[in-house]
């Protein structure tokens, strides 16, 4: 009778450190959505600022179209990614736009010059701090989730229970290009 009593609590003891482990893996996945959906709330900011930002640049700059179209076009495609690795390729293909149209105010005086145009690349330049932040902070989420997935003992059952390992917010081959951040001059 006590060897029953015996296993009983062993067994007991596994399955409330299981729920236990189910319980943090869930926290940690919770944790990595939060973050992408900060980011996301950044990005769809930066998106906003675009088109006015193009706009301002447009009316110094008209003859320089091919610049405003990449940038336009960038922003597009960034708008339409879904999911971490999509987005950040997007995103890398924007912030290179981006350097590119800002650069442009360099060769017109009046364009650095104009108030709305400061306003605006200051706002940008904000965002893309705060991006860079939320982009530390979700692949720090990611690499803690990764990480309890892989630990014993919970790497036996996460994979059945549909814990899958993320990926992080990634900036690709460019990476040498857009850890400088854009440089806004007046």
């Amino acid at each position: 009778m006590s060897s029953g009593w015996i296993v009983l609590g062993i067994i007991i003891i596994l399955v409330l450190f299981a729920f236990g482990a189910y319980n943090r893996l869930v926290a940690l996945r919770q944790r990595v959505d939060q973050a992408f959906a900060d980011i996301d709330v950044q990005l769809k900011q930066r998106h906003d600022l675009i088109p006015n930002l193009v706009e301002t640049v447009k009316g110094y700059a008209a003859h320089e179209r091919g610049t405003l179209d990449e940038v336009i076009k960038a922003r597009n495609m960034a708008i339409s990614a879904q999911g971490p690795a999509q987005v950040s390729a997007a995103e890398t293909q924007l912030t290179g736009a981006l350097g590119r149209l800002i650069a442009l105010s360099e060769a017109y005086p009046d364009l650095k010059a104009n108030a709305n145009f400061q306003q605006l690349a200051g706002e940008l330049s904000d965002l893309e701090n705060k991006i860079a932040a939320s982009r530390r902070f979700f692949n720090n989420a990611v690499q803690e989730y990764n990480t309890g997935i892989q630990q014993m003992p919970a790497a036996l059952f996460a994979g059945m229970f549909g814990f899958t390992r993320k990926d992080f917010f990634d900036l690709g081959a460019s990476r040498a290009e857009v850890e400088v951040a854009p440089s806004v001059k007046f």
